[in-house]
């Protein structure tokens, strides 16, 4: 919990808006609350039988340890996904894992795992699994696509602080696409 609330901070503007943890400012993270928290994890994890919550301790280690969002060991973050998929079935583990992968491999591989997901239907009422649809279809410069899911998640989102935010980035995505059809 130390290394997910160390970053508390900066997950919201001064007006209360969202931030992804790729846009946070780092200078923000309470540094003493994640040395506090990675060593309670070296500890638990020393005891060499790792549970669930350790590899999640594990997953928001390496965010907290990159310097960079572009430093992120995202194979790792994978690997440790992957564990966790297989150890609770959860279609959530597997969609944070389908994102992590997107990063890692790119946004095409993460959507191919999506598709998985969104087959299944496991998660049809969750808005964070077309939020994410969204995210690597505009990470992958198919705005047009990325819109629709926008539109899903919008209207299943609960938070309004969420909706906004996939608000503004449906917006974003919108002028996007119009910006590149003008171009044509």
């Amino acid at each position: 919990m130390l290394l997910h609330d160390a970053r508390r901070a900066a997950r919201t503007t001064s007006d209360g808006d969202l931030v992804t943890l790729e846009d946070q400012d780092r200078g923000l993270w309470d540094r003493d609350a994640i040395a506090e928290g990675l060593a309670l994890l070296d500890r638990a994890l020393g005891l060499g039988q790792p549970g669930v919550y350790q590899l999640q301790a594990a997953i928001a280690a390496l965010h907290d340890r990159a310097p960079s969002p572009g430093e992120t060991d995202w194979a790792r973050i994978v690997s440790l996904y992957s564990e966790l998929r297989e150890r609770t079935g959860s279609p959530v583990v597997a969609l944070n894992r389908a994102v992590a992968i997107g990063m890692a491999e790119g946004p095409d591989a993460g959507l191919r795992e999506i598709q998985g997901i969104e087959s299944s239907g496991a998660l049809s009422q969750y808005h964070l699994l077309f939020s994410a649809k969204a995210d690597l279809l505009r990470r992958a410069g198919r705005f047009e696509e990325a819109l629709p899911e926008y539109e899903k998640a919008i209207a299943l989102a609960r938070n309004h602080r969420e909706r906004a935010f996939l608000q503004r980035r449906r917006l974003e995505a919108g002028s996007r696409f119009d910006s590149g059809n003008a171009r044509k």
